[in-house]
């Protein structure tokens, strides 16, 4: 019989990730913009990895084609971190969960592995979900861009490069585990300080704020309940197929829902529900098609 300890070590790390928007939002009002508390919270678990494997740097610079990990890696969470803390968080969510259908892409032009139908049919759907999210109603589609906010767009982005952080990863897979691990923290660290100091220099991220104790409470909580998300996602991962991973950590989706709608900061519309309902239908559908197929099929 299978262990649920695997399930239940998904769900927390769903559970965290769906929750993880409070937090950032108390930061924020505290007067810590998510691109400085990213920094500071990923510089903390970047010390304790190092502390806890000190070889670990040195793995790293043996695999110097880590680099786009970091990027990537690091991009996906300061876009989903500033996204969360400013936008609307269903919202925001379920434009990050368009990344199935970029991986479709990436996929294709990184890998070399060619789309069947079935996955253009899902990535159809799913941008046309993305198009009902985006669009009010009765305007025409030639304003889409025109209404996307930086909460959107951060979002788009931040689906984008999860989808390419996933891409990335399995192209390193000779690579060892931990080096993986330091390379994210340490490209979430680097990242979110260089777009919050470029952000600096244009005026739409504030300077660093003189510490008080809510958002140093919380950031060093919020640290340390990642490092044990990221634990419980490497234990669960590694024991479950990779179609039944994706699809447990779609309940990251009702935890944020559920969550932002009880503290008031989600807006629900029929638009959102139906576009909404599209993209977790294609995510869904890439989940099972995974499962049954295997990671041969895009």
């Amino acid at each position: 019989m299978q262990s649920p300890l695997p399930f239940a070590a998904l769900l927390f790390n769903a559970f965290v990730w769906g929750l993880a928007w409070w937090p950032f939002q108390h930061m924020h009002q505290a007067g810590l913009h998510p691109l400085w508390a990213t920094a500071c919270m990923y510089a903390v678990v970047l010390l304790a990895l190092m502390a806890w494997r000190p070889g670990i740097l040195r793995q790293v610079r043996e695999h110097p084609q880590l680099w786009l990990l970091a990027l990537a890696s690091g991009l996906n969470n300061v876009a989903f971190n500033w996204a969360v803390t400013i936008g609307d968080v269903v919202r925001v969510i379920l434009l990050f969960y368009l990344m199935p259908a970029w991986a479709v892409l990436l996929a294709w032009r990184v890998l070399g592995e060619r789309p069947t139908p079935a996955a253009l049919l899902r990535l159809a759907l799913a941008f046309a979900g993305v198009v009902l999210v985006l669009l009010p109603e009765g305007a025409p589609a030639a304003r889409l861009l025109q209404t996307l906010s930086l909460a959107d767009a951060l979002a788009l982005l931040g689906g984008f490069m999860f989808a390419l952080t996933n891409v990335t990863l399995r192209r390193l897979h000779a690579v060892p585990g931990p080096a993986r691990m330091a390379t994210m923290f340490g490209g979430c660290m680097l990242m979110a300080l260089a777009v919050a100091g470029l952000g600096l220099q244009v005026g739409v991220v504030d300077p660093f704020p003189a510490p008080n104790s809510t958002w140093v409470v919380t950031g060093l909580l919020l640290a340390g309940v990642l490092m044990l998300g990221n634990w419980a996602l490497q234990f669960g991962a590694a024991r479950l197929a990779a179609g039944t991973t994706a699809l447990v950590m779609l309940s990251e989706v009702m935890f944020a829902s559920v969550s932002s709608a009880l503290l008031g900061a989600s807006a629900l519309n029929t638009r959102t529900v139906l576009g909404g309902a599209m993209i977790l239908l294609a995510s869904l559908l890439a989940a099972l098609q995974f499962r049954r197929a295997g990671p041969s099929t895009p």
